[in-house]
This record gives structure tokens, C-alpha cells and sequence, in this order.
């Protein structure tokens, strides 16, 4: 198979020169700019490939990747034991639609279920698509079990669940809902590590309390473990449906499987997306036996979910994450932060494992480090104030002190700019 994409690809090259075309970076971004909608404040650069940790752009620039797709690229650029999956699986069967039973959607399933401690899994195509799955699921076991009314679900300021309407109406921050009320209702707020708070926000129509374990568009704020355990206390006692969106914090970044495992936590739902897919679109929810008994056919649907192609690169990336792997993980965030935190102008780290935020002292400004970490050739990303750090997890130790050099330089450059009282 490796060899076959090769083949496909000097094709290509071949076809592209003998028609005069020249993907370089500049056509890239104009024919972007004119007919893509501008919903995204892109960097000004184009990619046209990538390998492990680097990304290259058609002239041949090359950065070090420690954004991973916004997390999504686990196995870093093109895995080849991942792309060979795929592209097999593309050459079998492509789509069927959930009508029919595929091997490599029930094998993933399995996988999950037995690694997580589940009991069932939806799959559909995003976080978001996770989340609403979740939602629904915790709205049905509340009415099955309570009747009509019970339906609000609870979730935390600085939280976000995804963009869809009900998921962006789940996300605590107001920056997120301008322009496009009216909003569902059945949500309501509260602030994190406030326990006496959000017992009292619970009453007869509460059905559910939703969590990010580490709040990553909020900051890469991790939640308090005592805060925790207290929220799964409560959902006991009133018999709420505990969702963790591990969106982002699941599938190995943190060094474990699941980022509940740091917190010794079993969730009544789960949901999965970013990395799971290793490059390729996909949603899951994770579900116990309580909240799955609830779901028969017709309660939900995802014409995509499953699809087999992306299964099969799920698969791999499940597969990978063996005790060896995820020992690298735990290894290089303790080296990676260890290094940052000698770093210029770096007040302090937040996060866990490999889902890194970074506080610099006051006149510093998270943008301004990405841009002046990309012209280096390291490609990072930002939370609020904090620069984000999401690295591919098969990262070698090489490969973090070359992005430590990187911020170092970058750093010590605005440290010698920066008035004096602000480092």
C-alpha cells in the first residue's frame, strides 16, 4: 500500500506540471480567501504535507507540528501503519450507512468498551456530534425513568462542548453565544470548583451535569480532583447522568487513556473525538449500562457514524496505545514542562500530560509568541491568554527540546524588549 500511494502521488506531480499547475503558497491562500467562507482566522501559511511531527508548505518550508491538527493527529502526519489501514479499507469499502454491520465499526466498539469500562458506543462525526449524542442520552434516561421536565443539564463557565446550537448553549462562555440566539433551553451555569454552588442550582429538573475534566478553549484549566469526586457524589444522590467530554483530553493526551483515569472517576457518559480518528473525522460516546438501556433504534442516528474507512484508522490509533506509548507520553510532558517552566518570561504551566497551557508575565502576549514561534518554524496554538501547547503524542525527546529551543529563542528576544517590572 505504501508504495501504491507513492505511485499515486508522482502521478499526480506529473498531471499537475503537464497542466501548468502551481499549488505554491500564495495561489493556495488566494483561491482560499475568495471561496471559502471566513469563519477561521487562519495563519498565513499553506501545507501541502507532513511527515511525524513536520508539516511542509509547497515551497518546502518546514514546520514542527506541536498543535497535532488541534489535537487530532495523534500518530503525528501520515502514520504509514495508519495511512496503509485507511487506504485498504478505502480500496474494500468506503460506506454503507448503520443499515448494515461493518467489522471495522464493531471492533472499534469492542476496543473502546473493554478499554474504558463501558458498556456501549455511538459513533457519529465531531465533538459536538459526540456531545449531542450525550445530551440526548442523559435527556432519555431522565424521562424514561422521571417523566416529562427533567431536562436541564448543568455545565461549568469556561467550559465548551462544540458549535452546533444545543452544544453551543452547553458551552459557558457568553463570547461564544453572540449572534445567534435564540438559544435551547434546559442550561444552566456554574463555576467551577464550586460545589455549595452547584448543589444549589440542582432541583426536580435537573437530569445531568456535564464536565471537561481539563477546560481547554477556557485556558487549559484542569478541574480540582476533590471537586471531582464531589460532583460524582451528587450525581449519585440524585441520580444525575455525569457526562465527561474528553473530546479533547482523551484517546492518550494526558497519558492515560482517558483523562478520568487521573482522577479515578467512572463517568455515567463519555465522549470521545479529536484524536481518536488520528487525522479523520469522528465522534463517540462512551455509554454505561444505565444510560444505554435507554437508546433503541430510531432514539438517535448519524448517517456517517461508523463509516468503516475512518473506523479502520481508529482502529490503529487505539491499537497503538499500548503501556509502552503511554509511557512516552508521561515521559516527554514531564520533560516538556520541566523545560518550559526554566523558560524567559513564563509565569506558569497548566494542564496535564500533553495538553499544556502557558501564563507568561504581564506585557506578553500569547498571539504574539505563536507568530513569532511560526516565522521559527514551530506551529503552536492559544487558549484565552495562555499559549497552547497539543503535540503529536508519538513525540521523541529530540523533538521536544528542538520546540524548547524554539520558545526559548522566541522568549528570551521579547524578555530583552519587555520593560523591566513586567519579567
Amino acid at each position: 500500500m505504501g508504495k501504491l500511494a507513492s505511485e499515486c502521488e508522482t502521478e499526480r506531480a506529473r498531471t499537475l506540471t503537464k497542466e501548468g499547475i502551481s499549488m505554491d503558497s500564495e495561489k493556495v491562500i488566494k483561491r482560499d480567501n475568495e471561496y471559502v467562507l471566513h469563519t477561521y482566522n487562519r495563519n498565513p501559511i499553506a501545507l501541502e504535507k507532513g511527515h511525524g511531527l513536520y508539516a511542509e508548505g509547497p515551497e518546502g518550508q518546514k514546520y514542527l507540528d506541536f498543535t497535532s491538527g488541534i489535537g487530532v493527529n495523534s500518530l503525528g502526519y501520515c502514520d504509514l501503519t495508519w495511512a496503509e489501514a485507511v487506504s485498504e479499507q478505502a480500496h474494500k469499502l468506503q460506506h454503507t450507512s448503520n443499515l448494515y454491520y461493518t467489522a471495522p465499526c464493531g471492533k472499534l466498539a469492542k476496543k473502546l468498551c473493554k478499554r474504558t469500562g463501558m458498556n456501549k458506543v455511538f459513533f457519529g462525526n465531531s465533538g459536538a456530534e459526540a456531545n449531542e449524542g450525550a445530551i440526548k442520552a442523559a435527556r432519555k434516561y431522565s424521562f424514561d425513568h422521571y417523566g416529562k421536565g427533567r431536562d436541564v443539564v448543568i455545565t461549568l463557565v469556561n467550559s465548551f462542548h462544540g458549535r452546533t446550537i444545543a452544544t453551543l448553549t452547553a458551552t459557558g462562555q457568553e463570547v461564544f453565544h453572540n449572534y445567534f440566539g435564540p438559544f435551547n433551553e434546559g442550561f444552566v451555569y456554574t463555576t467551577a470548583g464550586d460545589i455549595e454552588g452547584l448543589r444549589e442550582l440542582v432541583d426536580r429538573h435537573t437530569c445531568a451535569i456535564m464536565l471537561e475534566l481539563i477546560q481547554g478553549e477556557g485556558g487549559v484549566m484542569a478541574l480540582d480532583p476533590e471537586y471531582v469526586q464531589a460532583v460524582r457524589a451528587l450525581c449519585d444522590e440524585k441520580d444525575l447522568v455525569l457526562i465527561v467530554d474528553e473530546v479533547q483530553t482523551g484517546v492518550g493526551r494526558t497519558g492515560t487513556f482517558l483523562c478520568c483515569e487521573h482522577y479515578n472517576l467512572k463517568p455515567d457518559i463519555v465522549t470521545l473525538a479529536k484524536g481518536l480518528g488520528g487525522g479523520l473525522p469522528i465522534g463517540a460516546v462512551l455509554l454505561n449500562e444505565k444510560t444505554a438501556e435507554g437508546m433503541g433504534p430510531g432514539s438517535h442516528g448519524s448517517t456517517f457514524g461508523g463509516n468503516p474507512v475512518v473506523c479502520a484508522g481508529a482502529n490503529v490509533v487505539v491499537d497503538r496505545m499500548d503501556q509502552s506509548f503511554l509511557a512516552n507520553v508521561s515521559e516527554r510532558a514531564v520533560q516538556l514542562r520541566a523545560g518550559l517552566a526554566k523558560l524567559p518570561m513564563v509565569k506558569n504551566l497548566s494542564g496535564i500530560g500533553l495538553m499544556v497551557g502557558i501564563e507568561f508575565f504581564g506585557g506578553i502576549q500569547a498571539a504574539d509568541v505563536l507568530a513569532a514561534c511560526r516565522e521559527k518554524g514551530l506551529l503552536v496554538l492559544t487558549a484565552k491568554s495562555r499559549l497552547r501547547l497539543l503535540p503529536p503524542l508519538t513525540l521523541t525527546a529530540h523533538d521536544v527540546e528542538k520546540a524548547l529551543g524554539i520558545l526559548n529563542e522566541v522568549l528570551t528576544e521579547m524578555e530583552q524588549k519587555a520593560p523591566k517590572e513586567q519579567a
